[in-house]
């Protein structure tokens, strides 16, 4: 959620109930879990999905634009058990991300909207209470007869529950905003540090608030810069509890709130540049502890790449099932975490949606989306060439098993208590999770001048007692890669030096990624990268209202296209040509595929980014080489807000925006030996081309259209990790001529399973390499470990199972022609 240059539209008095009228449909098909049918569209420069919430019934949703504090083209939506879904015609759209049951008069606040068990909607207007809704809270004082509401820019408002009328607390800072115009992209009142709120709720007598973001040019560019607070207010005073960006606050009571608000915990979960927060209230004070993280694609000192995450129960009455989405993993959360019993905490698995809400309903899971915006604001870079963002932003519900957050990507994940800073002699750090995975390290690096004790201690049963595990000393300007034994257990671990220093302390985990080899059935009918027919298409979702998916569809034998025709997909998912030269053409220019935006070398393919740094990544089949070069597959396209899916050379990355650190936090998902021509997000859905003409009839997956000269891949983004673990080989060098002390480029090393190494060089004289490893991307580096290579010979390393860094570069002690060779598999 962001900026918009769509005019904001002041909302009408609704305060009636308005009659919805649903239309009868016939069974709709779904893909992964998606239904088209149920996509939502609006008319503004994002469609993100603010809450979604089972009442009355029904499954209620709300959508979002991106900065439209008086109204907007969104909607309030009521799906059915059957699935039919029926725009409320109370809506008013806005920028809402708020939900709470207020139990004493049994209504569903969501959005501006109050609904009662009946279903029945009524509507505060945005001219009563303007602002981007982004939380609820119950009242301090008042709890049976109001509820408070807070804002993105720090308006807070207190609302009968009644009458519907609400009083202003504080003052949104959008009130003095000409209301036709998006005058500035910040609108800051000065009441509390940061901008961009995000959670509210109360309890133990306060009210907490937080915000993810810094206002300024300087947080779009810099991801590691002072951002973003978590506040408390006692109802005449506000205090700042810590400045670091914060998104959730809740508690066990959920969207309900607490029952025993006296003494029942506030959460609150947030992140700075080194590793994910997590942070409580009891017992009159609060207490934070460090999270690692599986995904770097939602930081950003602005705040804009988070949408909503959350803690929320998805289990029963009986048995409460506490889901925790942050920085792109699933976590268990204890439902009765404080700082007494802090144990619990565990990573599920790994996942590429970005999710604005979720809920249990129907014994499904339901997450609502953030899925493509026609702006695609500050994620711009070079590999995309001049690609557009969709004619149209859409997002849609996603339909899960209850059991789909432990069955996605590997929950591998990292994290600093220190990165690169000063610390005291005797300074503890904060508590680090150590528990939840099979394979744990940490990279220490002393940067003092003289030797260093670092002292980890670990809370073995999270109840606060801390005792030594083990003393790691390290010499002055000093690095090293240190294993933790299945021996050494508990749930957090901290570190003290026991010298004055300048430290990093960074902890890797991982678990064996046990995915197969090869794909799963869902890819079946897609055109193997050695195949010469296949079946191609550019891709582009119209805009005005047109709600269709359009292709420029062409058939390959070899690489050069032939052109087919100018193709449609709707919402029931058949895909049918149509005569449209302006459209057919416009997506041939405007959406051609750029060249040479990496370039592949017998090594290693090459990327520059758009700051000029240079990064290697590994290779696959070869014949991804051609097929690149002749720009005959999409290299880069944004398929879920404000970050890119990256195929390159027979793999699939997540690829952060440039603003979060770009390609230095570059994730591989799997690795394919698959022809995709391109892939874009329509309604939810991932859809590729490149399908076989053979077996393009194989597959549930796969439409066909109905002169079966066109085809198309849907699924979900999610579905690619069934693909198979990230494989590859390659090096920064292969016979390449190098200098003694120059080093290399960093080559990809993160997030693979199987690691092995060759060294080699063509001097006279034994040649001494030096691997260094970055574990967090953006460094600082550290000597790993060195090899000394005599004349003639091939000396190979196979990486121990707890070794894990991000990237890896080499130097040599001699000129030499040099070859580094990694195999992953």
């Amino acid at each position: 959620m962001k900026r918009n240059r769509v005019c904001a539209l002041v909302a009408g008095s609704v305060m009636s109930i308005a009659q919805p009228v649903a239309a009868q449909m016939p069974k709709q098909p779904s893909y992964s879990g998606i239904y088209p049918h149920l996509a939502m569209y609006n008319n503004e420069g994002e469609c993100g999905t603010g809450a979604v919430v089972p009442w009355a019934g029904k499954l209620w949703a709300i959508t979002y634009g991106p900065h439209l504090p008086f109204g907007s083209s969104d909607k309030l939506y009521e799906i059915s058990t059957d699935l039919k879904q029926t725009v409320r015609p109370e809506s008013i759209g806005g920028t809402p991300a708020n939900r709470m049951i207020h139990k004493e008069s049994n209504q569903l606040f969501i959005g501006p909207y109050a609904i009662n068990s009946q279903g029945e909607v009524r509507t505060i207007p945005y001219k009563a209470m303007p602002g981007r809704h982004t939380g609820n809270a119950r009242h301090l004082t008042d709890p049976a007869g109001k509820i408070l509401y807070g804002t993105m820019e720090e308006g807070f408002y207190e609302v009968d529950v009644k009458t519907l009328a609400p009083k202003m607390l504080y003052e949104d800072g959008n009130i003095d905003r000409d209301k036709e115009t998006d005058k500035a992209t910040y609108q800051i009142k000065g009441l509390l540090p940061g901008t961009h709120g995000k959670g509210f709720y109360s309890g133990q007598g306060v009210a907490v608030y937080s915000n993810n973001g810094e206002p300024g040019r300087k947080a779009e560019i810099q991801f590691d810069i002072e951002s973003g607070s978590l506040s408390e207010w006692d109802g005449k005073n506000w205090k700042v509890v810590r400045r670091n960006q914060f998104v959730e606050v809740t508690g066990p009571g959920g969207i309900g709130g607490n029952q025993n608000p006296a003494t029942d915990p506030i959460w609150a979960t947030g992140w700075d540049h080194k590793s994910v927060l997590v942070g409580v209230r009891d017992h009159g004070k609060w207490s934070f502890y460090r999270l690692p993280k599986a995904s770097h694609a939602y930081d950003g000192a602005h705040g804009w790449n988070t949408e909503w995450p959350r803690i929320r129960d998805v289990g029963t009455a009986q048995q409460p099932d506490y889901l925790m989405t942050m920085h792109g993993m699933f976590w268990k959360f204890p439902g009765q975490f404080n700082s007494q019993n802090s144990a619990g905490i565990r990573p599920r698995t790994a996942y590429l949606k970005v999710i604005g809400d979720f809920t249990r309903w129907n014994e499904r899971l339901v997450f609502g989306c953030d899925d493509s915006a026609q702006r695609e604001f500050l994620n711009k870079r070079k590999a995309k060439g001049g690609i557009e963002g969709p004619g149209q932003s859409n997002s849609n519900l996603w339909f899960t098993p209850l059991n789909l957050p432990d069955q996605l990507g590997p929950n591998s994940a990292e994290g600093s208590v220190w990165l690169n800073e000063p610390v005291r002699a005797g300074q503890t750090s904060e508590p680090f999770l150590f528990a939840g995975w099979e394979r744990r390290a940490v990279w220490i690096r002393n940067e003092g001048e003289r030797e260093t004790g670092f002292v980890f201690e670990v809370d073995k049963k999270g109840n606060g007692e801390w005792s030594v595990l083990k003393t790691i000393k390290l010499g002055p300007n000093a690095a090293l890669n240190a294993d933790f034994s299945n021996a050494e257990s508990g749930e957090w671990v901290r570190v003290r030096p026991d010298n004055a220093t300048r430290a990093t302390v960074h902890f890797t985990y991982t678990t064996a990624d046990r995915r197969a080899g090869t794909p799963d059935a869902i890819f079946k009918g897609l055109s193997n990268a050695n195949s010469v027919a296949s079946h191609g298409g550019l891709l582009y979702g119209l805009g005005e209202n047109r709600r269709v998916l359009g292709m420029a569809a062409m058939d390959f034998s070899g690489a050069k296209p032939d052109e087919v025709g100018y193709y449609e997909l709707d919402r029931d998912m058949k895909l049918s040509r149509r005569e449209d030269a302006s459209m057919h053409s416009f997506i041939k220019t405007k959406f051609a595929i750029p060249k040479q935006v990496v370039t592949v070398e017998v090594s290693s393919v090459l990327v520059v980014d758009d700051k000029g740094r240079r990064w290697r990544l590994p290779l696959g089949n070869e014949a991804f080489a051609g097929l690149t070069n002749e720009a005959s597959l999409r290299i880069c396209r944004e398929v879920a807000t404000e970050r890119d899916l990256f195929n390159c050379h027979g793999t699939f990355y997540e690829l952060p925006a440039e603003n979060a650190d770009g390609y230095a936090k570059i994730r591989p998902v799997s690795s394919h030996n698959l022809r995709i021509h391109d892939y874009a997000s329509y309604r939810g859905l991932l859809v590729m081309t490149g399908v076989d003409p053979k077996s393009m009839r194989n597959s549930e997956h796969i439409i066909v259209s109905g002169d079966k000269k066109a085809a198309v891949w849907a699924g979900a983004i999610d579905d690619l990790w069934k693909l198979g673990k990230p494989t590859g080989h390659g090096g920064p060098w292969k016979d390449t001529q190098v200098q003694a002390g120059e080093h290399s480029d960093p080559y990809l090393i993160g997030f693979y399973d199987q690691k092995s190494l060759k060294l080699s060089h063509n001097a006279e004289e034994a040649v001494t390499f030096t691997l260094e490893a970055d574990p967090v991307g953006n460094g600082p580096w550290m000597a790993y470990k060195t090899f000394t290579v005599k004349p003639g010979q091939t000396v190979s390393f196979t990486f121990p199972q707890n070794f894990s860094a991000r990237w890896v570069r080499f130097t040599t002690d001699k000129a030499c022609r040099a070859t580094t060779w990694l195999d992953y598999e």
